[in-house]
């Protein structure tokens, strides 16, 4: 695994084509993808282009895609843009709010194809894809790990009744390389890389929460999309580089409330570059503080039987976030009030009948 591994030159039968789309933020031209294209060509892609609109974004040839810039989002949203991040990461989130497939997969643009220990290149969309269509098992743990991988299966002690799983809503992906580190661990580990492989997926236990990493990720739109918000982070606010975990706080409460799974592990990425650690602590500064009230917040949320659809789970979890969070820092009641505006945008361009649609069970029924 020493150094970042060519291009892969096998071509793949890609799973559930026309039912995924793949977001990804930028700043820069996409050179990244030649690397990506036999796993990622016969994907749609949407691209959320952040910072200067002005600037041109050059994407290699033969993908297909869309990609929206700032002033797209202003002219789609209209004035429910401002909940959407700018100079940030965040702004993918845009991305899962445009797409009308029902699985989305999000990595940056720093993220190449890795090898697994044999050297064989890991085709990192189509472990992703058989996490999401497996069931996850968040209501009792299994000391095999995933037991609907191959070559596993639930352990002598483990309930029959509990053994069909839940629907995995979210497929957490890992990285080689440069380790997913805050500014403080960047910069005590300059030169630490991540060269430990783990063969294994596993479901987050139901109550437990996870820093979720939003550069090697995917999950179940139609389950689990309106409460993907990345927050409103970057340029204009007190905070930066929570974005994603913040999501994952959210969706992780929002999942164990509605029977649902997520699953973490493989697929493994390559990360090639790290970020400044000392623009990283700029950002972070509030959030390294912020995170000792934000972590006991989210342990502690509940929701009440009212809330069985995403929407009103989410709408309900931004009114415990301006009541009890406001009093940390007012940043938190202008965050309560995107996440409402999230919600609000999410569902003018999303008037799907399933848009509303009640879980039962871990499973989505429209009403």
């Amino acid at each position: 695994m020493a150094g970042a591994p060519s291009p892969p030159s096998v071509p793949i039968t890609p799973l559930l084509k026309d039912e995924l789309d793949i977001v990804i933020p930028t700043i820069r031209n996409l050179d990244f993808l030649e690397m990506w294209r036999p796993f990622f060509q016969p994907y749609h892609l949407i691209i959320v282009q952040d910072g200067d609109p002005s600037k041109t974004i050059n994407v290699p040839e033969g993908f297909d895609y869309e990609l929206y810039n700032r002033n797209d989002i202003n002219r789609i949203l209209g004035p429910k843009a401002a909940c959407i991040s700018f100079k940030d990461s965040a702004c993918r989130c845009f991305g899962y709010m445009v797409s009308k497939k029902k699985y989305i997969y999000t990595i940056d643009d720093d993220c190449f194809v890795a090898k697994d220990p044999s050297g064989k290149q890991i085709n990192a969309l189509e472990q992703h894809v058989k996490n999401l269509l497996s069931p996850s098992t968040p209501f009792f743990f299994n000391t095999l790990y995933d037991p609907f991988r191959e070559g596993a299966d639930f352990v002598r002690g483990y309930p029959f009744s509990l053994r069909q799983g839940a629907p995995t809503a979210v497929s957490h992906g890992l990285w080689l390389n440069i380790p997913d580190y805050d500014a403080p661990t960047q910069l005590v580990k300059p030169l630490e890389r991540n060269t430990r492989y783990v063969d294994a997926v596993l479901t987050i236990p139901k109550g437990t929460l996870f820093p979720m990493c939003g550069m090697n990720l995917a999950f179940n739109r139609e389950l689990i999309g309106p409460a993907m918000y990345f927050g409103l982070m970057g340029d204009g606010q007190p905070i930066g580089r929570y974005d994603d975990m913040w999501a994952g706080w959210c969706i992780k409460v929002i999942c164990d409330h509605l029977g649902l799974g997520v699953k973490t592990g493989l697929p493994y990425i390559w990360h090639s570059k790290a970020s400044n650690p000392f623009v990283n602590l700029k950002k972070e500064y509030n959030g390294i503080f912020w995170q000792e009230e934000l972590i006991p917040f989210f342990q502690s949320a509940t929701l009440t039987k009212e809330s069985n659809t995403v929407q009103k789970c989410y709408i309900e979890l931004s009114k415990q976030v301006k009541d009890k969070l406001g009093k940390v820092d007012p940043y938190f009641n202008k965050l309560a009030d995107a996440m409402v505006t999230w919600i609000e945008a999410w569902d003018e361009l999303n008037p799907s009948p399933n848009a509303d649609a009640v879980v039962v069970n871990g499973t989505a029924k429209a009403k």
